[in-house]
């Protein structure tokens, strides 16, 4: 750790240091130019930054070390999204396994609306429902989810279609009521912040999906991670789902640069909400594309049985059609880009691998893709 003291006088240097010392930390004196800095040579990670910036003639703090420790040296890369279904198997996600997909609507509007869906997402081949029950608007005129009765709704169409479901609460005291319900707690880009609900979710049993606020940087996403692990949930998956920036041509604008850079950083899981990030349907499958491409984990799309009469988001619902094809791409890219994994050599044989996995898969597409990217 650094502190910068500016052109501090000398009394003030020697009143930092000694202060410093009193606290057991050694440092040393580095002058230059136009400032002076105390470079502290104890371990100080543990101690909160204000002990430093309150000091009197410390203008600047610059931590070296890495503040994001549990993400980036846990052995546990592995998230497991379980369901009650016995007879749907284990879906997971990290360390290597191919990319997955999670699909649903923005809100759960009905009880036949989600149980229909659910049968067209599983048929699709994603393998996990998500649904907003909770939906935090930035309006507080919008619809804002049916609550506890669409998590139970969307619970019977989980079991019935053999999918865990994932849904977002945005407050501590939904917890406990919804876990009944929820085979993953998600946490919504507005809530990335909220530090006393992440270190709620810490002490939870299931798995949380955190998503990136739309300012955060990587660095802000990566320690809102950390409120969760150091609670003991170790069951974290990070999620880029666009930022805001001056582009308004989209809803957001979606940082892939981001997927590679985190996996850089921490073994979580990266997915990525190409919905969120476009806000417009026609543009979600290349977001999607391009995503596994550069190495999520899997993709969190928005899908609808009727997208122009969903009642939360419209314009960036998929029918299950377009979700399927999304799928297929999925498991093909990832196949062409890891081979070894796959165990095949030849695009043909990578089709077939990739047909495997998703119930609509085609060598037709597979060429197609091949042809057109140069596989």
């Amino acid at each position: 750790m650094i502190l910068s003291l500016g052109n501090a006088s000398e009394k003030v240097i020697e009143e930092v240091r000694q202060n410093l010392l009193a606290r057991g930390l050694e440092n040393t004196l580095v002058k230059c130019a136009k400032t002076t800095l105390v470079v502290i040579t104890s371990d100080a990670d543990s101690l909160p930054g204000h002990i430093f910036s309150q000091m009197d003639g410390v203008q600047k703090v610059v931590r070296l070390s890495n503040r994001s420790p549990l993400g980036k040296d846990l052995a546990q890369t592995v998230v497991t999204l379980s369901t009650a279904n016995s007879n749907s198997g284990l879906v997971q996600i990290g360390g290597g396994r191919p990319p997955i997909v999670i699909s649903g609507p923005c809100a759960i509007e009905g009880r036949d609306q989600i149980i229909e869906l659910a049968q067209e997402v599983k048929a699709s081949g994603a393998v996990a429902l998500r649904g907003g029950a909770y939906k935090p608007r930035t309006s507080a005129y919008d619809f804002q989810g049916l609550g506890l009765d669409g998590l139970k709704y969307m619970k019977e169409a989980g079991l019935q279609a053999g999918l865990p479901v994932v849904s977002e609460v945005v407050s501590i005291e939904q917890i406990e009521p919804s876990s009944p319900y929820l085979d993953v707690f998600q946490v919504g880009a507005r809530n990335m912040y909220n530090y006393e609900l992440l270190k709620e979710l810490g002490r939870q049993r299931k798995p949380v999906l955190l998503k990136r606020g739309m300012s955060a940087t990587i660095d802000e996403l990566l320690q809102a991670a950390e409120y969760i692990l150091l609670e003991g949930n170790l069951q974290v998956i990070l999620c880029e789902r666009g930022i805001r920036t001056f582009e308004n041509r989209t809803r957001n604008t979606l940082d892939l640069s981001a997927v590679a850079v985190i996996k850089s950083l921490t073994s979580l899981p990266v997915m990525v909400d190409p919905s969120h990030a476009v806000g417009k349907r026609e543009f979600i499958a290349p977001l999607s594309r391009a995503a596994i491409a550069c190495g999520a984990d899997g993709l969190i799309i928005e899908s609808h049985c009727t997208p122009d009469k969903s009642i939360s988001d419209a314009a960036q619902a998929i029918e299950p059609s377009t979700l399927a094809a999304i799928v297929n791409d999925t498991n093909i890219i990832w196949a062409a880009l890891n081979p070894s994994a796959v165990g095949r050599t030849n695009i043909d044989e990578v089709t077939e691998e990739a047909s495997a996995v998703n119930v609509q898969g085609s060598k037709a597409s597979a060429r197609t893709l091949a042809g057109t990217t140069g596989i």
